[in-house]
């Protein structure tokens, strides 16, 4: 069987190294994920302070980890669950193209268009210096942006379902990024961000 993942698309991004695999999983198995996770993955949403104000997360999370550290974010920490049989298999597939070993992977579910992400950087202290991100999309397609912190640069990037994008080096140190809500009536995305919590 042809390895799906070679393909690959680098973003050629400046202070940044980040690759897009469009193909990742193959559609039946980028179904066959979302449909497992979906049911399988304990959901929940957290409430954040945004300028002094709480809200509910404007999505629902659920992190996992092969170590139990907890992992915190926008004044959120969370206590991971153990890897499933499902994780685990995607998590090692993704290892053996990033060559590197991830610890956690932190889970959302965008359930429709107005569920979003804000801008922001994984840069947290438990990530370490130059965090490596891998970033498995499965559902509706969405819109991901990137932009510099000091250049004007920007990008715009249609993330496919069973795509892979992945961030290493020093693109957390320079550029934030965002799923933005959108009007468009969509269905439902699960995104899965793996990492190395030390």
């Amino acid at each position: 069987m042809p390895k799906l993942f070679t393909k690959n698309l680098n973003l050629n991004l400046p202070d940044a190294d980040v690759r897009y695999y469009p193909n990742f999983l193959g559609a039946k198995n980028a179904d066959s994920y979302f449909t497992i996770f979906r049911k399988s993955i304990v959901w929940q949403q957290d409430d954040i302070k945004v300028f002094g104000k709480v809200h509910p997360q404007p999505r629902l999370t659920a992190l996992y980890s092969s170590n139990n550290k907890p992992y915190s974010y926008s004044n959120i920490t969370m206590h991971p669950k153990a890897f499933g049989p499902e994780l685990l298999q995607l998590k090692e597939k993704i290892e053996g193209l990033a060559q590197c070993e991830f610890t956690t992977c932190l889970l959302n579910l965008y359930r429709n268009g107005r569920d979003s992400n804000g801008w922001h950087a994984d840069d947290e202290k438990e990530l370490g210096q130059n965090p490596i991100i891998a970033s498995v999309s499965l559902g509706a397609e969405r819109f991901f942006h990137l932009k510099h912190n000091t250049r004007p640069n920007k990008l715009k990037l249609l993330l496919e379902h069973g795509s892979l994008l992945l961030m290493k080096g020093e693109t957390q140190h320079f550029w934030k990024h965002q799923i933005p809500k959108t009007a468009r009536d969509i269905g439902e995305r699960i995104n899965l961000t793996f990492r190395i919590i030390k």
